[in-house]
């Protein structure tokens, strides 16, 4: 396909990435020579100078004839007058990142009258995903499908476990739960485990299941499960915010710290069952005086990756906390994975991983298409569900029989709203939605887990 991203900040350039493995046509427009020039010398893209707004400029790069255009400028305003532009011109799809919480409820209206295809809010989306880890905050990373049925988490397996040494057969047969295990991180090593794989203590462990069998196995391995019951957020930004306005939802006790005044009495107006404190949050004489020795969560979401990690390493030191770290740099990521700072959070990676699954719904074929899609086991995986909506090669062949590509598990099976977790007599059938887990990247459609002849 042809795609056009307007923007080429740490999204557009983490995007064009993503996208650029997949083998579509990418242009990039931004203002900035500099960031054109950068993200031309490390993939294989075309980049224009210019206003991405500027009908003579998307028309250089062929808007009449792309299919999508993905606007993703630091400004909700351009990226609307982008996509409506393009409307006008040509028949492409439109995606737009709109953040600021004053559009918050008029999406929808916004999405219809201007006939935008998709609508994406980065710090919404990664708020959303830090509530998760709080309602459960044994797991390090948690994402859903199926609108929740479905639950994907990472784990570190601790020696009190008792599970190191064990296979995953083993481990299956000991506890009697149903649940798969579906990826191990090990070092730098990843694994989509077999039946006889051995898992060791420290390792990182993916496991996917319902909401109440994930409970019951963490249960049985002695993990506390149960939602926080407050949390001290440091940053009082856009993220901050949502954050804070979903937590209270979910009845958890929240305090803000927020070092801007105005912006203090802002959010005091706005969410005035949150506790506002306005004071520095790398005051470490506040930090205890607001209680981070007894706080049962602890997220750092300040405009510094610094401040974040060592905000974090501190709260590690003198606290049990939850801790959920912010970071949006991802150049130094090996040295990050490296620390112990709990939950990592990339909002670019979350905005990314939205806009990749739509582009790969639309590249899908009439059979099946991709409704959710995560990077998992530091990137080198992904899981997918796909919708499926006709015969095809994979339907009505018992999973056993199927020949399916190395490093690939078919994770879920969900029928009618009953989900369950495939064993090998299994058939996949129209109307099913399907997880797929693999290492195996750009998969568009279901067929895709076969092995090409």
């Amino acid at each position: 396909m042809k795609i056009i991203i307007v923007g080429c900040g740490k999204v557009g350039s983490t995007l064009a990435e993503e996208l650029c493995e997949e083998d579509h046509e990418l242009i990039v427009i931004d203002k900035n020579p500099q960031k054109i020039q950068e993200l031309s010398e490390s993939i294989d893209v075309m980049g224009l100078c210019g206003n991405g707004s500027s009908i003579q400029v998307l028309s250089e790069v062929g808007v009449e004839d792309a299919d999508i255009l993905i606007a993703v400028t630091g400004s909700d305003e351009l990226n609307l007058l982008c996509c409506l532009i393009a409307k006008k011109v040509s028949d492409c799809h439109t995606i737009a990142r709109v953040r600021n919480p004053v559009y918050h409820r008029e999406l929808h209206f916004i999405k219809r009258k201007l006939g935008i295809s998709m609508i994406i809010n980065p710090e919404l989306a990664a708020a959303t995903e830090i509530s998760r880890l709080l309602r459960f905050p044994s797991a390090i990373k948690l994402d859903t499908f199926s609108k929740g049925r479905v639950e994907l988490l990472k784990f570190k397996l601790l020696p009190e476990f008792g599970l190191g040494g064990m296979t995953v057969a083993e481990i299956m047969d000991r506890l009697r739960c149903d649940i798969l295990i579906c990826g191990v991180e090990r070092g730098e090593e990843v694994f989509i485990p077999s039946g006889n794989f051995v898992l060791e203590n420290l390792d990182f462990v993916s496991i996917i299941a319902t909401p109440k069998n994930s409970a019951l196995f963490f249960k049985k391995i002695g993990v506390h499960t149960h939602q926080v019951k407050n949390a001290l957020i440091v940053g009082g930004g856009t993220l901050g915010y949502y954050l804070a306005a979903l937590l209270s939802d979910m009845k958890i006790r929240v305090s803000l710290l927020e070092i801007n005044r105005q912006r203090c009495e802002e959010i005091s107006e706005l969410l005035p069952s949150v506790t506002v404190i306005c004071g520095d949050g790398t005051d470490k004489k506040l930090l205890m005086e607001e209680g981070l020795v007894r706080a049962e969560s602890f997220v750092t979401l300040t405009n510094m990756d610094e401040e974040n990690i060592l905000l974090s390493l501190f709260a590690k030191k003198i606290s049990q906390a939850k801790i959920v770290t912010k970071v949006n740099r991802i150049a130094f990521d090996d040295i990050v994975d490296g620390l112990d700072l709990g939950s990592v959070i990339h909002p670019k990676y979350i905005t990314a991983d939205y806009i990749l699954r739509y582009v790969r719904a639309m590249g899908a074929s009439l059979s099946s298409n991709v409704e959710t899609l995560y990077h998992i086991l530091d990137g080198q995986a992904e899981a997918l569900e796909f919708a499926v909506k006709e015969k095809s090669a994979v339907t009505g062949v018992p999973l056993l029989d199927l020949k399916l590509r190395d490093n690939l598990l078919v994770a879920s099976i969900n029928r009618g709203g009953e989900v369950r977790i495939p064993r090998g007599q299994d058939v996949i059938q129209p109307g099913d939605t399907v997880i797929i887990v693999t290492s195996v990247k750009g998969l568009h459609d279901l067929t895709d887990i076969l092995e090409r002849r």
